[in-house]
């Protein structure tokens, strides 16, 4: 069962506090097998400034916890592979204190205490609101680690060449004037600079910023590289700030 995002079509997400800049961004975690679901996640955790990783089952999400060790977990209780619940166990028991909201479409009361018992932060029953999930969100790390209590909005902004990116506004210009982007075009600038300085492979790509895991193809990436390349290189043809490293995927070198 997909959970009901709450929110109108075409309605964008108002910002929570952010407490983020590039060198300490919040990293979540979002474990989720449903595909449509998973990308919702992804766009609205992404709006409000975190770095987003994914799995969809219970195996990838251990590897995936081990490699990256995200500031929040969001975990389905009703995986493939390797339940939920047992996730969250075998990660509490090699000593992972990660915050950990468990998603679930079973309202049973039963669910919710094992799942706490076995070291859960937190339960949200689906269908949700993306924005009471964001704000619990907020919430459980702000108790879990004191370096992320709500602190005054910054800007963050990052310049190369005529180009200037507004992380929290999520605004583009060359030479001030404003150019036109895609959520997923700005998803993917954002990601290159937090990534600035070296490769970064096509499979990390699909899965950091589109959320998807183990397709046969990846020309979509490539399409939208190209199209971003067209918005902020003075020459697409022969780029100075985003390059191909061949058979290996692109490194942003602003």
């Amino acid at each position: 069962m997909c959970a009901v995002i709450l929110r109108p079509k075409g309605v964008p997400l108002p910002h929570l506090a952010q407490t983020d800049t590039l060198t300490d961004v919040r990293k979540v975690l979002i474990v989720e097998d449903d595909m449509s679901l998973a990308i919702a996640l992804r766009e609205g955790f992404v709006t409000e400034g975190y770095d987003v990783s994914s799995a969809a089952d219970g195996v990838r999400a251990l590897e995936r916890a081990r490699q990256v060790q995200p500031d929040l977990m969001i975990l389905d209780v009703m995986l493939p592979k390797i339940s939920g619940l047992d996730v969250c166990r075998m990660l509490r028991s090699e000593g992972c204190d990660v915050p950990i909201i468990m998603l679930t479409a079973r309202g049973l009361e039963i669910d919710k205490v094992l799942g706490l018992k076995l070291g859960a932060d937190d339960y949200v029953t689906k269908p949700f609101s993306l924005l009471e999930l964001l704000a619990r969100a907020e919430s459980v790390m702000r108790r879990r680690s004191p370096r992320f209590e709500a602190a005054p909005p910054k800007q963050s902004a990052f310049m190369f060449g005529p180009i200037k990116v507004d992380l929290a506004r999520h605004e583009v210009k060359r030479n001030g004037m404003a150019i036109k982007m895609t959520s997923r075009e700005f998803m993917l600038l954002r990601y290159f600079i937090e990534n600035r300085g070296r490769v970064v492979t096509r499979d990390e790509l699909l899965n950091d910023v589109w959320g998807y895991q183990a397709l046969p193809f990846t020309r979509t990436v490539d399409t939208h590289v190209a199209k971003l390349r067209k918005k902020i290189e003075d020459d697409p043809h022969d780029p100075r700030y985003l390059i191909t490293v061949h058979r290996l995927g692109y490194k942003f070198t602003a």
